[in-house]
């Protein structure tokens, strides 16, 4: 069974976070993620008080790669005052991106040393992609897939419309990778000039990605469990929210 999640970054801009968790547990969410930042902007104590009072878990959340390793032990306390069961690493930021594939093994072996460490520590780890990943190198070589096979231990949460936006076509990667699928982005992208001032994304179900078709594909080639719907940039988070959820349920219909 997928159980269908909230990505909290796509409320970031309309908070209170008490207000936030309310309008996700209505629309009719049982699971949230969280991000780095939120873990900041309120104390997960207390957080995890508004998510027991919402009725909502958080069984997956974002951790910074510097964070896991300079002070896994920080990371570790925030996820287990959340119930998070799996961290997953979600960015690199631009200057830090390698320029060839010896580099991006080298970043590949960190990811599977924070994994391992992770594992050690009853956590499941994933490494969450964006486009950035699919951008071939000099000799070629995609960097997503030298993650995949250097880092052979982690999990992916797949993030289907940075593959689109990365030029690849997240159903030969799905077919490919299935089985390292732990956790899937839910989002959607306008169609073409369309939504400018919300960065040309769009609420599931009224963009333009083949949502039915990924995912039957989802349920018949991974064993992710977690469909995290996720907008970067929404002019109104709880019309995403309720939009995107009945766009869903309507899909399983």
């Amino acid at each position: 069974m997928m159980n269908w999640s909230f990505q909290l970054y796509s409320a970031r801009k309309f908070t209170p976070w008490e207000e936030v968790l309310a309008m996700v547990a209505e629309a009719g969410y049982a699971e949230v993620e969280g991000f780095g930042a939120l873990y900041a902007d309120i104390e997960p104590a207390r957080l995890r008080e508004l998510l027991d009072r919402s009725r909502l878990i958080m069984p997956t959340g974002h951790f910074a790669l510097d964070l896991l390793e300079s002070d896994f032990t920080g990371a570790e306390k925030i996820a287990k005052t959340l119930g998070i069961t799996t961290m997953v690493c979600p960015f690199l930021m631009p200057e830090k991106r390698p320029g060839d594939a010896a580099g991006w093994r080298d970043f590949a072996r960190k990811l599977e040393t924070v994994g391992q460490r992770c594992r050690h520590a009853g956590f499941g780890f994933a490494w969450h992609n964006h486009d950035f990943e699919f951008v071939s190198l000099a000799d070629s070589t995609i960097p997503q897939k030298i993650i995949l096979e250097e880092a052979p231990s982690i999990g992916w949460e797949i993030d289907v419309a940075w593959v689109i936006r990365g030029g690849s076509d997240p159903n030969e990667w799905i077919g490919r990778y299935g089985s390292r699928i732990v956790a899937v982005h839910v989002k959607d992208i306008a169609p073409a000039g369309e939504n400018a001032d919300e960065d040309g994304w769009a609420d599931v179900g009224h963009g333009t990605v083949d949502w039915p078709g990924l995912l039957e594909s989802l349920r018949a080639k991974t064993p992710a469990r977690h469909l995290i719907v996720e907008h970067d940039n929404p002019g109104d988070a709880a019309r995403f929210a309720r939009r995107s959820i009945a766009s869903l349920r309507a899909f399983q219909e």
